[in-house]
């Protein structure tokens, strides 16, 4: 496709959002229009199994307590399938530059190396819900769990029902990132999230732009 998907990955705590919103209104001013979106989410679909499976407050905060790993899974996909196709080709198809927090590689790190289900199975839904749309890069913000809880623990707003897993599913889900990085080394960029946020913003800055074609959307 004509368009640059890069998405952002990385484990609670990682500062990945912010360092994407710091990225669009860098892009912006160089006169590059993005698409934002996220997963799940980013479909009116997404947004309401975003908020069935991560909140813990709200009126769905019962039955986000409760789905097996293989449920949870399935509805993530679900929402991605929704998101491929309603959102993220057609911005592509139009050449615009799509920036989204999370995709598929969170689906193979958190339940597949959190939760432990089998990661070929997980691939091939990936695979099936994107039609086989894969990012042209993927920031993974890496940082140690203990840091990335504290950070949580005492950042404001509103703590998902991931943000209350054990400090040992988030040691899963980090070195399942981890592989997942070593295994496409092209598409991936490791990222040391523990850098300071104007440091780490440059290293996402060179990373994003080293991508983009001179033919991308502007306005």
């Amino acid at each position: 496709m004509p368009g640059t998907f890069v998405t952002f990955e990385g484990g609670e705590g990682s500062g990945k959002s912010t360092q994407l919103a710091r990225l669009e209104q860098r892009l912006r001013e160089a006169g590059i229009v993005p698409l934002v979106t996220r997963e799940p989410g980013g479909t009116p679909l997404g947004e309401g199994i975003r908020a069935l499976l991560l909140d813990v407050g709200g009126p769905h905060a019962k039955s986000a307590a409760t789905p097996s790993a293989v449920t949870e899974a399935l509805l993530m996909v679900a929402a991605r399938a929704e998101l491929a196709s309603r959102v993220l080709r057609p911005a592509l198809a139009e050449g615009r530059v799509v920036l989204c927090d999370r995709y598929g590689d969170s689906t193979l790190a958190y339940q597949g190396g959190g939760r432990g289900l089998d990661g070929a199975m997980l691939a091939s839904w990936n695979r099936a819900a994107t039609a086989g749309l894969v990012p042209d890069l993927t920031l993974l913000f890496d940082l140690p769990p203990a840091l990335g809880l504290a950070r949580r623990a005492t950042a404001a707003g509103t703590r998902n029902r991931l943000d209350l897993e054990s400090e040992a599913f988030h040691t899963r889900v980090r070195e399942r990132y981890l592989e997942l990085a070593k295994a496409e080394p092209a598409r991936f960029t490791v990222l040391d999230a523990a850098q300071p946020a104007d440091t780490l913003a440059e290293r996402v800055w060179s990373a994003v732009t080293a991508r983009l074609p001179a033919g991308s959307t502007r306005g």
